[in-house]
């Protein structure tokens, strides 16, 4: 049991893994090593989950939530905004707050969650991509967030013990300022911090629990001085001088009346002008901790129970605190005690150092939590390996699990974000990112629940996709609210991240959520895309290409690739072999080699393949049963049966040469595997798994089924029309009439107009635009004196068509009566009695054929007409075939039996 629990752990680095390998071609690791237990050990570690629902998520959660703004910003919140603008920002941002909640809630109950929170959460719902980005902006959110705390404390020491210039008597105010000193100090907290958080997690909750007990203390002291304290005159210092004062009125309507409306000023701290995006930023920034216990769920003993109920508890806790402490402070203090001294809870408390003991308190818990918190995303991020090298310092752990190089790393980004220096200065960024990390979360479970997965079963079910929805939309529109420079640039760096990512991730085995979200919207239209509704105006081709091995076809698939305009896409193969004698199909390990070979030619097709005693009977399945509702093929397209011996296509391009291709398939099949699975081409030794009649007769099988074949030759000739191609073809060339019986067909029969628009749709192709189209007319004087008017209103009336049919066309009349002479014995005969064609004609109109087209046509459409209903003449019709196409270069030969041409609107 314990290999099957390596196989599928969800911890296993993200790159550089094989399912596939050279030496035995089938499904397993390349070699024997335990590479799965190399992975847990490195990256885990022997972590022991010990925390429980309180102390692991509603501990951590309150105070994060509180953290400074709790005690240091509600006068700014409510001296500028007001009361009324300040419930409104308290109501939004836990509408915001508790819509992610839900999906938070969600997401965590579907599943085992393991370390990393917010990050595993999202990476293993929408896949690495947007995981990752989202998850790295998760991480800088809470270094930001750590620094933010870390800055509040500092301001709410040197508030108390900071040196007053102007008061050289008072012992207590003795800690020199300055930015120089700030970032001192902030440094030694932060120091400070971080040797907590490298003892490990289960001291760092003890310590937490002591602060949690601290700061509720503090807070039943603040709501007894309210209704306590009496009226009282507070004096207010900026720059060490007494600038101002502020009044403390109890209990007051007055007071009330004149703080319920917005009144936005100059913030002392930084200067700037508030108005409602800037005070929201900051106050915002005080219930961004949700994540808290989300972060720890590495930790937690269940984590898919503690998180949802923790979190819940949590921000019920905090929401009432901060909608009591609004209305107290509106209902007691002046405008100006509010807005110029946001440390005023000390100057009205019972007494005033237990304001202090909160204020340090909940700043120092906050910095642990964001700095701890943000040390598992890391070490998450570093253990997925989507970052390579440039984490790898961050997947270092201790003897106790506890990853000492990650708490490291956030350390030393924290100590750069203090140099900013000041605290509502960095709010906003740390607001953006928390809310597009809010929004990401929303975003994934929104995919799943419209997703519809089976598996998609949280036990936790009050939440819809409406829910979803609006979380994502309150998200974005408050990001760019608050700062849409913030915004954009944040958005900007998601979407790098993600490309990044993309380029240089292999594919993961945690699961994409598009997959499911593609095949939910796929069976949707399918069932929408009704044949009966099909027209004429809207056809395209939609190709079965069936292939006999992939060495010697891939010219061929290419070139399809461009002929198929938008359309479907089919490569098909007949393994022959009987299912009874086999104990399992081997066709189901066999997709993966062919899907590789899809991605490495770089074509949009879908792989068929079927397993029948032979060719000709596995080729009726797949013409009956390929593709799905109203997306089945209506053209096959066979390679020509001769006796070329083709070269192998294998060997010309480096993507299948084994340590010479560009990238390894993010599916585990290299290029050694893939040259191992496909059989060598065939020598003119080897002997063919199909005869030439039954070739002809699935011919037969595809016109009877009503499918429009073409027969494909020399396409390993064909030079790709790329800038660096140095062919001299200019054109391409259509032949619609029958070269075999002229006298027996038309310009304008079904046929001949689908062999038109096949040849028009590859010059709509991007790489064949550059192309002339090239018609040619077959013309016979009959030995009569108006030949040339003949030809002239051959001309005309066939110009005439071309333009009722928008297609662009050189038209070149051909002199056909040099190559009917040799059709002289048979002109007796009726067209379709199949007597015997002179090998004289068939010389005569290849060379006619050749000698038109010369070095300039890259590819030839010829009319090929229907094999003989008499099975006996089947090898007979092929050689014909092959006499006629005999050195002409790419050539393509088709009957076509849909209409597919339409003059009207």
């Amino acid at each position: 049991m314990k290999s099957i629990y390596l196989m599928t752990s969800e911890s296993s680095p993200l790159l550089h893994y094989r399912l596939f390998s050279a030496s035995d071609g089938a499904l397993g690791p390349p070699d024997s090593s335990p590479c799965g237990t190399e992975a847990v050990a490195m990256g885990t570690g022997p972590t022991q989950r010990k925390l429980s629902t309180f102390f692991g998520v509603v501990v951590p959660t309150v105070l994060s939530m509180f953290s400074i703004v709790l005690f240091m910003r509600i006068g700014f919140v409510v001296g500028h905004a007001g009361l009324l603008q300040s419930l409104l920002m308290l109501f939004v941002a836990y509408v915001i707050i508790w819509l992610t909640v839900l999906s938070v809630c969600a997401i965590s109950t579907n599943g085992a969650v393991q370390g990393g929170g917010a990050y595993f959460m999202i990476s293993r719902t929408l896949g690495p991509e947007f995981g990752g980005s989202i998850g790295l902006m998760f991480y800088l959110a809470n270094v930001f967030a750590c620094g933010v705390y870390v800055l509040g404390l500092v301001e709410a020491v040197l508030d108390v013990f900071g040196r007053d210039p102007s008061d050289v008597t008072d012992s207590l105010r003795s800690l020199p300022q300055g930015y120089g000193y700030s970032f001192l100090y902030a440094s030694i907290i932060l120091l400070l911090c971080m040797a907590i958080c490298l003892v490990g997690a289960s001291i760092y909750s003890q310590a937490l629990f002591f602060i949690f007990l601290l700061v509720f203390v503090v807070l039943l002291t603040i709501l007894i001085s309210f209704l306590a304290v009496r009226p009282l005159t507070v004096s207010i210092r900026h720059g060490g001088n007494v600038s101002m004062t502020g009044v403390y009125t109890g209990i007051n309507s007055s007071t009330l009346h004149n703080n319920l409306q917005a009144d936005y000023s100059l913030d002392y701290t930084t200067g700037n002008l508030m108005n409602f995006a800037t005070v929201f930023a900051v106050m915002f920034n005080g219930c961004t901790g949700i994540m808290a216990g989300c972060n720890l769920s590495g930790e937690l003993k269940q984590p898919s129970r503690s998180i949802p109920i923790g979190t819940i508890i949590a921000v019920i806790i905090t929401f009432f605190v901060y909608l009591i402490l609004f209305i107290f402070t509106a209902l007691t203090c002046d405008r100006t005690l509010l807005r110029e001294d946001y440390g005023f809870f000390r100057a009205i408390n019972i007494w005033p150092p237990f304001v202090l003991i909160g204020v340090y308190a909940t700043s120092l818990s906050a910095s642990m939590s964001t700095l701890i918190g943000a040390s598992r995303i890391l070490h998450a991020l570093a253990k997925d390996d989507l970052f390579g090298v440039l984490l790898a310092p961050a997947k270092l752990v201790s003897k106790g699990g506890n990853p000492w190089g990650a708490v490291m790393y956030t350390w030393a980004l924290v100590q750069l974000v203090l140099l900013v220096g000041k605290l509502n200065t960095i709010a906003g960024i740390v607001t953006v990112f928390y809310l597009i990390a809010y929004a990401a979360i929303d975003l994934a479970c929104l995919a799943l629940e419209w997703a519809s997965a089976p598996n998609f079963r949280p036990t936790f079910r009050l939440f819809s996709w409406h829910t979803c929805l609006l979380g994502i939309v309150s998200c974005l529109v408050m990001m760019f609210l608050i700062n849409p420079a913030y915004a954009s640039g944040s958005i900007v760096l998601l979407l790098l991240l993600l490309g990044s990512i993309h380029f240089r991730s292999s594919s993961s085995s945690w699961g994409y959520i598009s997959q499911a979200l593609i095949f939910h919207q796929v069976r949707k239209y399918l069932l929408l895309l009704d044949v009966r509704k099909d027209h004429v105006k809207f056809w395209r081709p939609q190709i079965l290409l069936l292939v006999s091995n992939p060495r010697t076809s891939c010219q061929l698939i290419n070139f399809v690739n461009d002929l198929k305009k938008g359309g479907l896409f089919i490569l098909g193969h007949v393994e022959t072999g009987d299912l009874d004698s086999l104990p399992s199909d081997p066709v189901q390990t066999h997709y993966s080699f062919w899907l590789s070979l899809v991605d490495k030619l770089n074509v949009k097709a879908f792989v068929d393949l079927t397993l029948c005693p032979n060719v000709r009977q596995g080729t009726q399945h797949l013409l009956r049963i390929t593709g799905l509702g109203g997306m089945k093929p209506n053209t096959v397209v066979l390679g020509f049966y001769d006796d070329a011996c083709p070269d192998d296509y294998f060997l010309q391009d480096q993507l299948f040469t084994p340590g010479l291709s560009p990238k390894d398939d993010p599916f585990g099949v290299d290029a050694t595997s893939l040259q191992a699975h496909f059989p060598p081409v065939r020598d003119a030794e080897t002997s063919r798994l199909l005869s030439a009649k039954d070739y002809v007769s699935m011919i037969c099988d595809a016109l009877k089924m009503h499918k429009n074949i073409v027969l494909a030759r020399n396409f390993p000739l064909l030079f790709r029309p790329d800038a660096s191609s140095s062919s001299p073809a200019t054109y391409i060339d259509v032949w619609p009439l029958d070269l075999l019986r002229p006298q027996a067909s038309a310009y304008v029969d079904v046929c001949s107009l689908f062999l038109l628009q096949m040849a028009c749709i590859l010059n709509m192709a991007y790489s064949w635009r550059r192309y002339q189209l090239r018609v040619f007319l077959c013309v016979e004087s009959r030995g009569g004196s108006d030949g040339a008017s003949g030809w002239l209103a051959a001309e005309a009336k066939f110009r005439e068509l071309l333009s009722k049919l928008r297609i662009r066309a050189l038209i070149r009349v051909v002199a056909w009566d040099r190559v009917a002479a040799f059709r002289v014995q048979n002109s007796g005969e009726q067209g379709l009695n199949r007597e015997p064609i002179s090998s004289e004609y068939l010389n005569a109109a290849n060379s006619a054929v050749t000698d038109e087209g010369g070095t300039e046509t890259a590819v030839r459409f010829l009319y090929l007409p229907r094999p003989p209903a008499d099975s006996s003449l089947h090898e007979r019709y092929l050689e014909e075939l092959d006499t006629l196409t005999s050195g002409l270069g790419p050539t393509l030969l088709i009957h076509g039996l849909t209409p597919v041409t339409c003059t009207e609107l």
